[in-house]
């Protein structure tokens, strides 16, 4: 009996395949036996083995399960007494989050905090000039910026008379490739033409009675920019010319750039060898591409993106009416404001005026940056598949102010490092005395810029560049980290409203004062 009861109730447990009377039956252990159809009797000698099978089976299944129970039950037991521990004890040795040694680092809701705070107290600030003077925000007036009579442009006709300087020295280099004139008179001639741009530009700004300030200061810009291209022009086919004869023996078209096709998409882009590239193309190329560092064959980009090129497009357009609205309506009012203080030399409301300059003024620096570094940069770029992007770097992370003027204008940066400091030091000057030099060519511009478009000569832009050297010795030795981060900001935000009421100041007396 006991053996009939084994597989009659194991058999509970059994899954029929197949179909049909003589099918195979599948256990739950996985061994087959023959069903109902082919099995032999109960107590029959063949069904003792299945039947000796399906008990042992099961015993194995027991004590598998039983092995299974036993590392739960453990775990049970472990997780009761951690919680009972929990329970007892509730304190580790751990920093505050806003403790140094703590490590945190995840301040991105205090960071939303400041911009919300700097959001409304803007809104503030200009709700408050908005009650106080109404709407001053007049696009017309943008004209009378750059044009005292409508059918007087001197700024236009002076940006066009640049084309003179241009050819002049496309013409200079092209008799340097032939040989015609040694490198001597070559050099005299190219600086004599840099020259000729600074003064000629200079004499008609100054000279010239229905030349705007802002006209002034945008022609002089372009010439400054050209004066920077022009320079980088002839170093670099010098350079050229150097190798050429350096090599003159070795001289293949490994060298001379072979024309090789680049997969550009679209656009195939052949590398252009020396004198090749001493073409009216390739010369206008450079004068309108976003770089000051001239070079034979410039990284090109495969097409032209329409939909990045629309929306460059529609931030300047954007951005540079935000800037004249910001302008007219909130730094406008505040620097007439400021004429009174410094008339009287009222020292405390002087400071007042100035940090009352700070927010406007930095705000319209930021935004400007973004619309000339990204937004138009760009959009040149684009248009002329300029592969190099690399306007700007991260300056809003600078640590030191040697830092920050070597990232925030990359072009300019170039152009000091690979044709100023780099040639200084290969002369055997030491580096403090070059980084010094930099300083001054920079300051010599920035006054150049100002002082002559406004007619008059304050210096205040020269010793405000000249004193970034002992600010950036001094940041350097005494400040790091954050520390240093908020110095350069500290100098940004209160630098350049100095000088703005300073500039201003003067030529409100210079101009107004006077005349009354």
């Amino acid at each position: 009996m006991s053996d009939a009861k084994g597989p009659a109730t194991r058999r509970r447990r059994t899954t029929t395949s197949g179909s049909g009377g003589a099918g195979s039956v599948k256990q739950a252990n996985g061994t087959k036996v023959q069903d109902a159809g082919g099995k032999p009797p109960v107590g029959s000698a063949a069904a003792k083995p299945a039947a000796f099978k399906q008990r042992s089976n099961g015993n194995v299944d027991r004590e598998e399960s039983g092995r299974k129970q036993e590392p739960q039950s453990r775990s049970s037991q472990r997780s009761a007494v951690e919680d009972i521990n929990d329970q007892l004890s509730c304190h580790i040795l751990q920093e505050s989050l806003l403790s140094s040694a703590s490590g945190y680092s995840n301040y991105r809701g205090i960071l939303n905090w400041c911009v919300v705070m700097l959001v409304l107290s803007n809104a503030r600030l200009f709700l408050e000039n908005i009650i106080k003077y109404g709407i001053l925000v007049d696009p017309i007036q943008v004209v009378s910026l750059f044009l005292k009579d409508p059918y007087s442009w001197p700024a236009a006709c002076l940006i066009i008379g640049s084309n003179l300087f241009i050819l002049t020295s496309l013409y200079v280099e092209r008799r340097l490739a032939v040989g015609t004139i040694s490198e001597t008179t070559g050099w005299i001639l190219h600086m004599f033409n840099l020259v000729c741009m600074l003064i000629f530009s200079s004499a008609i700004v100054l000279t010239v009675t229905s030349m705007t300030p802002v006209g002034g200061v945008f022609s002089l810009g372009i010439y400054t920019v050209l004066f920077l291209k022009l320079y980088s022009y002839q170093d670099a086919n010098r350079w050229c010319r150097e190798i050429r004869q350096a090599k003159a023996k070795r001289l293949t078209r490994s060298y001379s750039c072979p024309d090789v096709q680049q997969s550009n998409g679209s656009a195939v882009h052949s590398l252009v060898p020396y004198p090749g590239n001493l073409t009216h193309r390739d010369m206008y190329y450079f004068v309108f591409a976003p770089t000051l560092c001239y070079q034979l064959n410039f990284p090109r980009s495969p097409r032209i993106r329409k939909r990045f090129l629309i929306r460059r497009l529609f931030e300047m357009l954007f951005l540079m009416q935000l800037l004249v609205g910001l302008i007219q309506q909130w730094m406008v009012p505040t620097i007439q404001n400021s004429m009174k203080p410094f008339r009287e030399m009222d020292f405390s409301r002087m400071v007042e005026r100035m940090l009352k300059l700070a927010v406007p003024n930095h705000l319209i620096w930021l935004i400007f940056f973004y619309w000339f570094f990204h937004s138009s940069m760009n959009f040149v770029a684009e248009l002329l598949q300029f592969g190099d992007r690399e306007f700007y770097r991260d300056w809003w992370n600078s640590e030191t102010v040697t830092y920050f003027w070597a990232n925030w204008n990359i072009p300019v940066h170039k152009w000091c490092l690979r044709h100023f400091y780099k040639p200084m030091l290969k002369r055997g000057t030491n580096k403090f005395l070059a980084q010094t030099a930099v300083f001054l060519v920079s300051a010599f511009f920035h006054e150049y810029l100002v002082s002559v478009p406004l007619k008059m000569f304050r210096l205040w832009a020269f010793m405000g560049m000249m004193a970034q050297v002992p600010l950036a010795w001094f940041v350097g030795r005494y400040l790091n980290g954050n520390y240093g981060n908020a110095a350069v900001w500290l100098s940004l935000i209160i630098g350049q409203p100095i000088a703005v009421l300073m500039y201003f100041h003067d030529y409100y007396v210079t101009h107004h004062v006077s005349t009354k």
